[in-house]
């Protein structure tokens, strides 16, 4: 984190070089028993291997707007700042049928086929695998994404000024959300390099400043869990102790 950090693109950079190493996203599915755990390194690659597909094989150029219809998960957070590296604008919870492209799960398959655009799917499996098989019309990101490069160089940096997020109905420039996601890092009372469990889904600007750029904009982490009522107290308790959380967003 620095005060040079104009995008959350940046924002993923700055905590790459700070730290590679340290968690920065860990996801809990508790109806499934899943535990993923990304480095700074390793959602960084992630990211740049999205940005690469969207960028080079997808086609897509700065302000083209993708309707992004995921849940809070790790996946979730690679696809939001790929979009912030490509310029590409995110817009959480989107009609499909006005966006140039469409990425979603596997239970909005069927909205998502108003795009008229390139549609991905994600499986949202355990471990990122890919569709026992593929859905009609649809690229699945799990049998897209390895072959991409490893590092990504964009054609054009995005403009911190230009549009790059949409939640809840409500736009954001890139600069805007790295300004309110330090904002809502005060509001949740997380200091620098702080760690975050939070329970919140993406579709609000609460919810995706909690589970991804607050964290993020401070130098700190996010434990995201879903379902929000996954965990008895006593169990959100060993959680919490055990991932080390300093703070909470429900």
């Amino acid at each position: 984190m620095n005060t040079r950090d104009r995008t959350p693109y940046d924002l993923l950079r700055s905590a790459l070089a700070a730290d590679g190493a340290r968690p920065l996203v860990t996801y809990y599915d508790d109806a499934t028993g899943e535990r993923v755990e990304l480095s700074a390194v390793t959602l960084a690659n992630w990211v740049a291997k999205t940005a690469g597909l969207l960028q080079d094989e997808l086609g897509a150029e700065p302000g083209d707007r993708l309707a992004l219809l995921l849940p809070a998960h790790w996946q979730t957070a690679a696809w939001l700042l790929a979009c912030s590296a490509t310029g590409v604008v995110a817009d959480i919870g989107g009609d499909p049928a006005t966006a140039d492209l469409v990425v979603t799960g596997p239970d909005r398959l069927e909205e998502a086929r108003a795009c008229t655009g390139e549609r991905i799917a994600l499986s949202l499996r355990p471990l990122g695998l890919r569709f026992p098989e593929a859905p009609e019309g649809f690229t699945d990101y799990a049998v897209a994404v390895p072959g991409q490069p490893d590092t990504f160089q964009s054609f054009e940096d995005p403009d911190p000024d230009g549009l790059a997020l949409t939640v809840d109905g409500r736009p954001f420039t890139a600069a805007e959300l790295v300004t309110e996601a330090r904002t809502a890092a005060a509001e949740l009372g997380l200091p620098t390099g702080g760690r975050l469990m939070s329970t919140r889904d993406y579709g609000s600007w609460p919810g995706v400043a909690a589970g991804l750029y607050a964290p993020l904009a401070v130098g700190g982490s996010v434990v995201l869990c879903r379902p929000a009522d996954g965990l008895d107290q006593p169990a959100r308790t060993r959680r919490a102790e055990s991932e080390h959380v300093t703070h909470f967003a429900d």
